[in-house]
Parts: structure tokens; C-alpha cells; sequence
């Protein structure tokens, strides 16, 4: 039965594809009389209206498409958008019974009258006329006119929580010389169609209301009726974390540091040097992105207050090596800062004197066993010393004193003294000039002994210190850090 059926089937199909030509050559022949006949007086010059004191409306729908640009510094939000403009032209209309079911047509927009709607905030120095798109004509007068364009419009950016902000740009559009007594805007929508919208990688959209107001300029009476859609933009802010602010936090934290290196290596205040130039240079990336504005941006707060930081840091440092190197003319440490810095202060940051560590007191004995045998023999050297001091002090308080008068048995018949009266006599000399080289060399042994004690003390007061501040530091540091992500947040 299938081939039976198949000269059917052959005959059907033409006939379809036909009918379809026939169609189609006869639509086109009764589009080109349509033509002929509208615009055989039409003149696209006056608004098309059959009463002149009617007002002619005109409804307005975005669609955005892309966003191209936002000039943060100019100020200046360039954007993709389609354009569509609906209104009724009294003057083209037609009965599609007498054309064959005709129901539209597409013809060029220029043929027809077109409502003068503009950009009014634009900030483009490109003042060319609109897309010369086709319009679609239907048969009762509507027109519908969808044209692409690139605009550039103006747009208060504040960025004083850059780069965590949210900006807010307008797009006001209205006729720029009918009134709204003689045309009249409407938005078709709510809001801005962001259905075809292809994804930015700086800015998330967040909406696009559309409000329609009616303003009396000054300079006329008449109202003027215009559309504003607010573009709610939101900035992705990971790639200005991880290339601003993150390098920041790291070297914020370095600053710190500076405290903790030794005052004997010689680069505390280079360090401080080196990581100021290196905020100054990301501080200058941020200023020329950054519109000249009051506003200074939350990240760029958060560089002046490192900086200021840091300064200070570097400031105390040089004071602190000061400190460090305060020698034998240096006074004494002041009884207050002995009892708060090296008593206190030395316990809470665990600051033991130079060349000890808060494991050496308890350790000593286990990791030198030779310390013992070294003290002993060093006590044994003191009690020596002690035993040899004795007699000379009994000698010269005593033993030796020249003005006594000698005793009998050294005198002989004559009472001259004899030998061993000079003898005793010499040896005393030569003990009273030996005592006074010892307490001479002993006086300077405690004097040097006393200076580097001193010496030893200024170095540990610098160190407590050093210790103190690397750790206000440090807080102040997590604190900023802390609430610049809460202000984000």
C-alpha cells in the first residue's frame, strides 16, 4: 500500500510549496501597493497625529546587553544596550482585508516619523544620528523601532568603600525638544531587561529599575516627561584583593618584624625603609585609578594608616637603637625603668639578658657539665686572690709602718740602724708601690666592670622595648586589617 500512496504524497507537497509561492508573490505585490499608497503624501517631519493638541505617546524598554567600561577616574559608564520605542502613527494605518491579510511591514526608519529621544546624561563626544534600523508597521499604526547603541553617559562614582563598592549609574532618557503636552514617554517595564545580559568580569548586576518623572525646567513652563534607568552595579572585588590588598596585609605584617631583628645586624631601619617605598608604590597604583575626589577610598585608608604606621615604627626604631647603644657615658638606668622594664616588662616578654634565652638558666648544668669544675676553679682563683690581699693590706696597715721607731735587735751598739733595719725599711717601699698598682688595676677592672654593666642594662631595657612594640604592632596591625574586611563585609 506504501507506494500506492507515494504519487499522493509528491502531488501534495507541490501543491503545498505552490500555494506558498503564490502567497508570497501576491503578499509582496499588495506590500508594494500598501507602500505606494501610505507614503504617497506621508511626510515624516510633523508629529503624526490627527489633532494637534493630542498627545502622542511613546513607550521606552532597555535591554542591556553588555557592560564595556566603567571609567572609574572620568567618571564615564560606557554600555551596550538595545533600544526599543513603540508609539502609533495616525497616518499609517490600513484595513488588511484589502490586502490580502497583510497584517505588517518592514520598511526603513528613516521613512517614517521618530519620536527626537535622547540620552539626556550623555558623555559622548559623538553626536552621529541613531542606528538606521527597520521599523515593523502594523496594520493599526503601531510602529516599533529596535535599534542598537553604544552610549556613553556620566555617572557619580563613589568609591570611598573601593574595592568593596557599589555604584549606582543613571540613564535618563526623554525627547530633547516636544514637551510633554505634545510627546509623551512611558517605560514599557519595571525595569531594564536583563535577560540577554552577557556576564562582566569586574561588575555583577543587581537590577535595573526604570522610574518615569515629569520635570518643569526653568527656562519653560511646559512639563518635559523622562525615563531613568538606574544601573545597580556591584564590583567583584577578588582581583583587587589578591593584587591591592593582600600584598598590603603581608607587608604590614613585615613591618612588625623590624622590632624583632637584632639592633647589632644594622637593617631595622632599612627594613622600615624598603617596606614604606613598597606602600607608596601601591598606594600610587590606587591614586591613578581613583577619580580626584574627597573621598579617599577605604583601601587607600588603609594604606595612609599603614603607612603612618610604619613611620612610627621606623621613628621608635632609630630611638630604640639609641638605646641599644648607649655606652659607658651613658647615666645609669633610671630606678623606675629598672623596676618596671627589666623587672616586669623583661618577665612578660620573656626578655632575659644578652646571650641568654629563657631555656639557658634551666639547661646550663645539663648541656655543660664543665660549668661546675669551671666555678670551682674560679672560686679557687678568688679565695687566692683573697689570701694574697690579706697580708698586703696587714703590711701596709700594720706590718710596715716607718714612722714606728725600729726595735732594739736591729739597732747596733752605736744606735744606727743596721742592715736589717734598711732591709725592712726597702721592703716595705717596694710593697707600698706594689699595693698601689694593685688597687689602681682593681679600680679599673670594677669601673670597666661597672660601664659594661650599664651597658648591659641599656641594651636589655632596648630589647624589652623592641619586644613591646612588635607586639602593639602586631595588634594594631590584625585590628586594621579586622575592621577594614568588617567595613567591606
Amino acid at each position: 500500500t506504501i507506494p500506492n500512496n507515494q504519487p499522493c504524497l509528491l502531488k501534495c507537497i507541490i501543491l503545498y510549496t505552490t500555494a506558498n509561492i503564490i502567497i508570497g508573490s501576491s503578499q509582496g505585490k499588495y506590500a508594494q501597493m500598501l507602500f505606494n499608497e501610505l507614503f504617497e503624501d506621508y511626510s515624516n517631519a510633523l508629529r503624526p497625529v490627527e489633532d494637534t493638541d493630542s498627545v502622542l505617546n511613546v513607550t521606552l524598554q532597555i535591554t542591556l546587553s553588555q557592560i564595556k567600561d566603567m571609567d572609574e577616574r572620568n567618571q564615564i559608564l560606557t554600555a551596550y544596550l538595545w533600544i526599543r520605542q513603540t508609539w502609533y502613527d495616525a497616518y499609517l494605518k490600513w484595513d488588511k482585508d484589502e490586502y490580502d491579510g497583510l497584517d505588517s511591514i518592514r520598511i526603513p526608519s528613516n521613512l517614517v516619523w521618530r519620536p527626537d529621544i535622547v540620552l539626556y546624561n550623555k558623555a559622548d563626544d559623538d553626536f552621529s544620528e541613531p542606528v538606521n534600523t527597520n521599523i515593523v508597521l502594523r496594520h493599526d499604526g503601531k510602529i516599533t523601532w529596535d535599534s542598537p547603541a553604544i552610549t556613553k553617559s556620566s555617572c557619580v562614582v563613589d568609591v570611598s568603600y573601593f574595592p568593596f563598592d557599589s555604584q549606582e549609574c543613571n540613564l535618563t532618557f526623554g525627547s530633547w525638544t516636544y514637551n510633554g503636552n505634545q510627546v509623551d514617554i512611558f517605560n514599557s517595564l519595571d525595569s531594564g531587561d536583563l535577560s540577554d545580559f552577557i556576564e562582566d568580569v569586574e561588575w555583577e548586576i543587581h537590577g535595573m529599575p526604570a522610574v518615569r518623572n515629569v520635570i518643569t525646567y526653568g527656562c519653560c513652563s511646559e512639563p518635559y516627561p523622562d525615563v531613568t534607568f538606574t544601573l545597580i552595579l556591584k564590583r567583584k572585588s577578588s582581583f583587587y584583593i589578591f593584587n591591592l590588598l593582600l600584598p598590603c596585609l603581608l607587608i604590614s605584617f613585615l613591618a612588625p618584624l623590624g622590632f624583632y631583628l637584632p639592633a647589632d645586624s644594622g637593617e631595622k631601619v632599612s627594613l622600615g625603609v624598603t617596606v614604606l617605598l613598597a606602600l607608596t608604590v601601591f598606594q600610587l597604583m590606587v591614586a591613578e585609578s581613583m577619580p580626584p575626589s574627597e573621598n579617599v577610598p577605604l583601601i587607600g585608608k588603609y594604606y595612609i594608616a599603614t603607612m603612618t604606621m610604619i613611620t612610627a615604627s621606623t621613628a621608635l626604631t632609630i630611638i630604640i637603637m639609641n638605646i641599644h647603644y648607649c655606652g659607658s657615658g651613658a647615666k645609669p638606668v633610671p630606678q623606675w625603668a629598672r623596676v618596671v622594664i627589666l623587672d616586669y616588662m623583661s618577665k612578660i616578654f620573656f626578655v632575659y639578658d644578652v646571650g641568654e634565652n629563657c631555656t639557658s638558666l634551666q639547661r646550663v648544668k645539663e648541656r655543660d657539665p664543665k660549668a661546675e669544675k669551671t666555678n670551682s676553679a674560679c672560686r679557687k682563683d678568688q679565695d687566692r686572690y683573697e689570701g694574697t690581699r690579706r697580708p698586703l693590706a696587714k703590711i701596709q696597715h700594720g706590718g710596715c709602718d716607718l714612722k714606728k721607731k725600729p726595735p732594739d735587735d736591729v739597732c747596733d751598739g752605736s744606735g744606727v740602724p743596721g742592715e736589717n733595719a734598711r732591709d725592712i725599711v726597702s721592703c716595705c717601699s717596694c710593697y707600698r708601690i706594689l699595693i698601689k698598682n694593685i688597687e689602681y688595676i682593681a679600680s679599673c677592672v670594677r669601673r670597666h666592670k661597672a660601664n659594661h654593666a650599664k651597658g648591659v642594662e641599656w641594651k636589655k631595657v632596648a630589647k624589652v622595648m623592641d619586644r613591646f612594640f612588635m607586639w602593639i604592632f602586631f595588634i594594631m596591625v590584625f585590628f586594621m586589617s579586622v575592621l577594614v574586611m568588617g567595613k567591606a563585609l
